[in-house]
């Protein structure tokens, strides 16, 4: 018998100890989603116009333009006018019922006041933009961490029961079906799509062969732009062999996948037979261009790009190429910044190699996110508290975003020996929440804490935290402890009122290993933040591309506040207010007095023309403005 408290579930399914689960859910999503499409709007005319009509009345006599109608308003309107005589319809029912029947019964006018009114989840655009996940499928990875998962069926660290992976499963990993899809999902939910911020996961992009890295993201650009001019080739695409082929769960070679060896193994030789094969998403930097071109200028535009890899990855050739793609954001997974831990967890890198990659990567101007993960192997609750204060304290590091993964152990985790023989343990509850508690209060204001707890489902995990809400568990223990979390999400505006004209400006300056940031937000009297920029003044030792040398750099300017159509303003919305405008401004005057001749912004595709707008330049990989006069 196994020391393992509980077998590895794969391990137990390729023995035949228990019954082979089913497919995740696979049919019975295909099945919602053929309902779905297949659904008639007029065959409900009766009910629908009137609950429209209705709907649009009650969001007359409310004064919050965009604000959605109160459930309990809109459940009694439903009530009024059930579906076929009984059940109610679901917002995506009546917004895509609006949608069919708006001309016939002249409201088409209203269509998009209809969707914001009645839509659910309004946190999903909260922060100005769509934000839409891409996976890509499973491949090699250099790697070798104990702690990482090694299901075959997905991308390395990731897991079939995770809900992005699921639907990137769904949609064979295709990259042009799984945006337009999710693109779908958030029109049919009443949300803005016109301003979307791609994010690629998927173990570590830069390991995939460079042809498929940039056909991936020509598909992903093409599915922008389809969407927002209303073509849909999802059907071509799968069709076209760009797609992956699932793996059933009881899959031999998903069973039998107990270590990133015969992970590795399993996935090339899927990998090989597919390239022999000539498919899989492949292009040309031309046709990656192209694709960046149409995009400009799209109903629908790529506002935001980032992609996943590792800090020995990182080099000024992959840098060249990230920009090339269209990426303005890294996600690093550093893990720790113990080289002792680092060995204990075969991580096959050391805290210098992410402290040159951090350096490469702000003297291009990028954002980065890292990924930190307490709890693993040789790291204390004591350790890991210290850990987190290194993180903003050297200057070497100090990120713009930052993702809090505890380690947990997946049953088909290489940990799963440490844990059989003692040497690994999870940590107390209390401990953890005092780790997270030390994360949250060192972050500054300038950060991020875009994430605390990585979105694994309890049924995956053998051993370490199943809670999912430790995030406000550790910000209640601040508020015990007379503190708050101040960073970036703790303070954003979202849905909130916000009167323009008296937001106030403020400016923290803080070292780097490259020079210094200067952060400059936007705030309300509450000290909730409308808009910030992220001002790079490089050193002249930075390791900068050759053209940014001389030039400060805006790394990044974001406007919160609920997502608004382009070209749309609504009077108690935040973005299209100038903000952004307001913002650059005053960099421009910041680094000019700092000695910069230009002024450089790694601009996503979908924001070159705004930037044109403001003066600024097309370079190869930037664009520029000149602060001599």
């Amino acid at each position: 018998m196994s020391s393992f408290p509980n077998p590895p579930r794969l391990a137990r399914i390729a023995r035949g100890d228990t019954p082979v689960p089913d497919d995740g859910g696979v049919r019975e999503r295909a099945e919602r989603r053929r309902r779905r499409e297949a659904w008639d709007a007029r065959r409900y005319r009766s009910a629908l116009v009137p609950i429209i009509r209705e709907v649009l009345a009650a969001l007359d006599a409310r004064a919050d333009d965009g604000a959605p109608l109160p459930p309990d308003v809109l459940d009694r309107i439903l009530r009024r006018h059930p579906r076929d005589g009984a059940g109610l319809f679901s917002r995506s029912e009546l917004i895509e019922g609006c949608r069919a029947l708006a001309r016939e019964e002249a409201f088409a006018a209203d269509v998009e006041r209809f969707a914001r009114g009645v839509r659910r989840k309004r946190v999903r655009t909260l922060s100005g933009v769509a934000p839409v996940t891409v996976f890509t499928p499973p491949f090699p990875c250099p790697g070798r961490c104990v702690f990482c998962p090694n299901d075959v069926r997905m991308p390395k660290s990731y897991l079939a029961a995770e809900p992005g992976a699921q639907r990137a499963a769904d949609h064979g990993f295709d990259p042009y079906r799984q945006t337009w899809s999710r693109l779908a999902a958030f029109r049919a939910t009443g949300h803005a799509t016109d301003k979307v911020e791609v994010i690629v996961l998927g173990g570590t992009w830069s390991s995939h062969p460079e042809a498929y890295r940039r056909g991936f993201v020509a598909r992903v650009f093409d599915a922008i732009s389809d969407f927002g001019e209303g073509i849909d080739r999802r059907a071509a695409a799968a069709a076209n062999g760009a797609a992956e082929p699932s793996l059933p769960l009881d899959d031999a070679a998903a069973c039998d996948a107990l270590g990133t060896g015969r992970y590795n193994r399993a996935v090339r030789a899927r990998a090989r037979r597919r390239a022999a094969a000539g498919e899989g998403a492949v292009a040309s930097w031309d046709d990656v261009a192209a694709a960046h071109a149409r995009n400009e200028s799209a109903p629908a535009r790529c506002v935001g790009l980032s992609f996943e890899t590792r800090p020995d990855l990182v080099t000024p050739d992959e840098i060249r190429r990230l920009r090339r793609l269209g990426a303005t954001k890294v996600q690093l997974g550093v893990q720790s910044l113990d080289d002792d831990v680092l060995r204990a967890s075969a991580r096959g890198h050391d805290v210098a190699t992410t402290h040159r990659a951090i350096a490469l990567l702000r003297a291009a101007g990028f954002k980065i996110q890292l990924h930190w993960m307490p709890n693993l192997p040789g790291a204390t609750a004591a350790s890991d508290a210290r850990d987190a204060g290194r993180l903003f304290a050297d200057p070497r590091v100090r990120p713009d975003e930052l993702k809090v993964y505890p380690c947990v152990l997946v049953e088909s985790a290489e940990l799963a020996a440490l844990y059989a023989r003692g040497a690994w343990h999870p940590y107390e509850r209390d401990d953890l929440v005092e780790v997270l508690v030390a994360a949250l209060a060192s972050a500054p204001r300038w950060c991020r804490v875009t994430r605390v707890i990585r979105d694994i489902s309890s049924d995956d995990i053998a051993a370490g935290n199943k809670e999912t809400n430790l995030r406000e568990t550790a910000e209640r223990e601040l508020a015990r402890r007379g503190l708050r979390a101040s960073d970036i999400r703790a303070r954003e505006v979202r849905g909130e009122r916000v009167d323009a004209a008296e937001l106030r400006a403020l400016e923290t300056r803080y070292a780097t290993s490259t020079g210094d940031e200067v952060f400059l937000e936007l705030v309300d009297e509450r000290d909730a933040i409308a808009g910030f920029l992220r001002l790079h003044l490089p050193s002249a030792e930075a390791p900068a591309p050759e053209e940014l040398v001389g030039s400060a750099v805006v790394r990044e300017l974001h406007v919160y506040g609920e997502a608004q159509p382009l070209g749309r303003v609504a009077p108690t919305a935040v973005q299209h207010r100038g903000l952004g405008g307001r913002l650059l401004e005053r960099a421009a005057a910041l680094a000019r007095e700092s000695g910069y001749g230009s002024l450089a912004v790694i601009s996503a595709v979908g924001t070159r023309a705004y930037y044109r707008a403001r003066g600024f330049a097309d370079g190869a990989l930037y664009q520029h403005r000149s602060l001599s006069t």
